[in-house]
């Protein structure tokens, strides 16, 4: 998994709605197994059997357990993205603060696997990009967020602080997904405080 030449790209692009299906099924079960036991420990017989597959014909889908890895890290990326997009537009920007922190929090308690995928984000490259795409999308979406309602503020401060606020707000909640409940929620609202009070200097 830290090879930097693992192939992770999936050996079939599904076209047909049989091999979606096929594809869909195995990312679920692999998702499953990753949150039951962790990424190290699941097994590619292990993802073939909860599949309903021969170990073979697993092989003829993806080449590798990063390839899974990766490919259930993708359908996370584009879940927030597409999560985060629509909230941001339906909100302003000081309200924006407490849903879209609280919609990132849900999302890594509840999403299948994703604290146990992602808590190797730095020693696998292809999910370093990723996470990477996710970062610089939510800033872009951001940033013409704030262009429009604060066309004050100056150019290179949008564009740091459309950087700052997603990446800071996502480090804490990935830690905050280790810790007890009742941690979590009140690291969760200290949060949010340190969140509204940057934007609340940011656009005045």
């Amino acid at each position: 998994m830290t090879d930097e030449s693992v192939d992770v790209a999936p050996r079939r692009r599904p076209v047909q709605a049989r091999s979606r299906e096929r594809v869909d099924t195995i990312l679920s079960h692999a998702a499953a197994i990753f949150h039951e036991v962790g990424v190290d420990a699941a097994s590619m017989s292990a993802i073939a059997r909860q599949s309903g597959m021969s170990l073979a014909s697993l092989y003829r889908y993806f080449p590798n357990k990063a390839a899974i890895v990766h490919a259930i890290a993708e359908q996370h990326v584009e879940k927030m993205e597409r999560a985060l997009r629509e909230r941001l537009q339906q909100l302003g920007l000081i309200d924006a603060v407490d849903v879209l922190i609280d919609e990132f929090y849900r999302f890594y308690r509840t999403e299948p696997a994703y604290s146990a995928i992602w808590s190797g984000v730095e020693a696998m490259p292809e999910l370093r990009d990723l996470d990477l795409r996710e970062l610089y999308s939510n800033a872009r979406d951001l940033d013409a967020r704030l262009k429009e309602e604060c066309p004050q503020i100056p150019d290179d401060r949008r564009w740091t602080a459309s950087l700052l606020l997603p990446r800071s707000a996502g480090t804490i909640l990935r830690l905050a997904v280790t810790l007890p409940e009742d941690q979590a929620r009140q690291l969760v609202e200290e949060l949010k405080c340190m969140a509204r009070a940057y934007v609340r200097e940011l656009v005045s």
